[in-house]
């Protein structure tokens, strides 16, 4: 079904996404769109397949992942991403998702951009020429200069596997490739309550790999729920 949601530009690609049920939410739906100024053909190095329904190589081994991917973990987030939310963003590529998630938490209109909120959410990648790709894919649009220069959002080098504390506790975190389990550090470093989006390698299961919603109440109880059935490149040490 979500080859369908292709389109010819980004606001054919988000509002087909919208039709087809994988945006609900009208903030994603701004968040996503060209009215917020995110145009997923600055995140592609191919800009002719950028409005495409698929993930797409930003070379390094890495992948940006499909749209419908961004919009259900942007929809399952959505709670916790407000004014003043701590977000982190694990393997953040080449900075999409980092620039919705920004969105999502100061708001698309222009009163909620001037104020004061506290809110920041940070990109962290273990590969430094993708840390460059990502701030300057940001700066491509006014939107994405002003969100870097109010200090919304930071890129940072780093192994993803071990969050980062030092921006910690979050309201939510984004885990954008695929892990071999739900690891310690990051649990800590979740809000209570908080929320963690993340793709998990099943153990024994063949290389299947699954999106696990996992919540922190505010005692610090943990619960998972297991999501559906994805394929994400691995998170793992940076390629030699």
């Amino acid at each position: 079904m979500a080859w369908r949601c292709t389109g010819r530009t980004n606001a054919e690609l988000i509002s087909n996404l919208a039709a087809s049920g994988l945006i609900k939410n009208e903030r994603v739906l701004q968040a996503m769109s060209g009215r917020a100024k995110v145009d997923r053909a600055h995140y592609c190095p191919d800009s002719s397949s950028a409005y495409e329904d698929s993930p797409q190589s930003i070379g390094h081994g890495a992948t940006i992942s499909a749209p419908h991917m961004h919009a259900s973990a942007c929809e399952s987030l959505l709670a916790f991403l407000h004014p003043t939310a701590r977000v982190l963003d694990i393997g953040s590529g080449s900075g999409y998702l980092t620039h919705v998630l920004a969105n999502l938490v100061a708001g698309t209109s222009d009163a909620e951009r001037t104020q004061a909120s506290g809110g920041k959410v940070i990109g962290i990648d273990h590969i430094q020429p993708l840390v460059t790709l990502a701030t300057n894919n940001m700066c491509k649009s006014t939107d994405g200069r002003a969100l870097l220069e109010k200090g919304r959002v930071e890129f940072i080098c780093g192994d993803g596997r071990k969050g980062y504390p030092e921006g910690g506790p979050y309201d939510a975190i984004h885990v954008g490739a695929a892990a071999q389990s739900l690891h310690a550090e990051l649990l800590e470093q979740l809000k209570s309550p908080g929320r963690m989006f993340i793709p998990v390698e099943e153990q024994g299961g063949f290389g299947a790999q699954w999106i696990w919603v996992v919540d922190k109440d505010p005692d610090g109880k943990i619960r998972k729920r297991k999501s559906m059935g994805v394929r994400y490149v691995p998170l793992t040490d940076a390629p030699r």
